[in-house]
């Protein structure tokens, strides 16, 4: 029989210990190892389906509680709860929840205690630890961090869009909302975006902010704790020209600096995660996992990068027309070196990815965590939370470093970017 591979493969689940309601109505792909489904405390209700030979259930796992869930390749750490919607090659820490209606394609990774209410579209998206998304949400290609435990914590209001494609047809537009640096260390302010709103990417958005519900907020903000409204001094009617960038040395600019976060925080699992992952077969694909994400996403902002970067004659020639006798000389020759640089840039980023930062500074926090490992266990939220702030510093001056050093080199690259 065509299903009895699928059959077998349930049958075994149950009888490890997996508790599976209406087993008939399960789908399991045959290609989905049984050893990376734990069989401690783990539920999978009616009308799920599982596919991948890279997906990871870990213990007290609950799916599909609210609707039929569809897992393909995605690592679920310890008592992570989907309880409806589409789900792939993404990576949920422990805690993580989502709730019905869930729509999560690759290359997410949701940290510990991170939640979504209903009907959340995520794609490309990292959300720290307990980070908090509401209703209605279509946030893509972006970072969230924010907030110190499950009670003080960024969030995202109900009916909010994170504004990912442009009239110029490109998805250079990632969202730093908070950043990695000081966001790891679970000592941060806050930030809220109020519900019915929407960020217009790419945007920088510092820690404290309190955007308004109802905004669509279309600049950067790192000076944080304050509350932001929106204001439109847009004319009614005015001539759109695809293609012509005006604003194309901050897309460029925060296009690096998004690029560069990432790559600290690819560092920081090699070097700090690392050490919180059970040292066994679930444990290690749970990590794999997440750094496959983080890899993920810098490939694709790289690639993003890259398309505006081939629309650089195009830009140069449409510039000319529209401003006429208003034409800059340095607007023409930053597209211009953009163009011609690129296999530069990404070489610095290639390059980028090896390097390991201030080494000392590296060492001397690693010593510091090791000292609360000893105190604490390998717990991760409790061995950051439990670093003073004064010795976070210092793993975030290291950090910082690592985004400050690509940032630095882009004036060298491409000199129509100074001041």
């Amino acid at each position: 029989m065509k299903n009895a591979p699928n059959q077998s493969k349930i049958k075994q689940l149950i009888k490890k210990g997996v508790r599976i309601d209406r087993p008939e109505t399960i789908t399991m792909g045959e290609e989905v190892s049984l050893d990376l489904i734990s069989d401690d405390r783990v539920i999978i209700h009616s009308g799920c389906k599982i596919y991948g030979s890279n997906t990871l259930i870990m213990a007290g796992c609950e799916i599909g509680y609210e609707g039929p869930v569809t897992i393909e390749n995605c690592q679920l750490g310890p008592e992570v709860k989907l309880k409806g919607g589409f789900f792939s090659q993404s990576t949920f820490l422990r805690k993580a929840t989502l709730g019905s209606d869930a729509n999560i394609r690759a290359g997410c990774l949701l940290e510990e205690e991170a939640k979504c209410a209903h009907t959340v579209g995520l794609k490309q998206t990292i959300l720290f630890p307990f980070v908090t998304l509401g209703s209605l949400i279509n946030f893509c290609d972006c970072l969230m961090a924010g907030g110190t435990n499950r009670k003080n914590h960024s969030e995202v209001g109900s009916s909010y869009i994170h504004f990912n494609y442009t009239p110029d047809q490109d998805k250079a537009t990632p969202s730093l909302i908070g950043d990695v640096p000081k966001g790891v260390m679970l000592n941060q302010k806050p930030i809220f975006l109020g519900g019915q709103g929407g960020l217009v990417g790419p945007v920088r958005i510092g820690y404290g902010t309190v955007i308004a519900a109802g905004t669509i907020y279309r600049k950067d903000f790192l000076k944080g704790d304050r509350l932001l409204f929106s204001g439109s001094n847009v004319k009614k009617q005015q001539p759109i020209y695809p293609g012509l960038y005006l604003g194309i040395k901050r897309i460029i600019a925060n296009n690096i600096n998004y690029i560069a976060n990432i790559i600290a925080l690819r560092k920081w699992y090699i070097d700090i995660r690392s050490l919180f992952f059970l040292p066994n077969p679930m444990g290690e694909t749970l990590y794999e996992g997440a750094l496959e994400k983080i890899e993920m996403v810098i490939r694709e902002r790289i690639k993003r990068l890259k398309e505006v970067s081939y629309k650089m004659p195009q830009s140069i020639e449409l510039y000319k027309n529209v401003m006429k006798g208003h034409v800059l000389k340095r607007q023409q020759q930053l597209r211009r070196e953009f163009f011609e640089q690129w296999p530069k840039i990404e070489e610095l980023f290639a390059d980028s990815l090896k390097k390991g930062g201030n080494l000392e500074k590296r060492d001397e926090f690693l010593e510091i965590l090791q000292q609360k490992i000893d105190e604490k266990g390998r717990d991760y939220l409790e061995v950051i939370k439990a670093t003073e702030n004064y010795r976070a510093t210092i793993g975030t001056e290291w950090l910082q470093g690592l985004v400050d050093e690509i940032n630095n080199q882009i004036p060298k690259i491409i000199p129509s970017f100074r001041p």
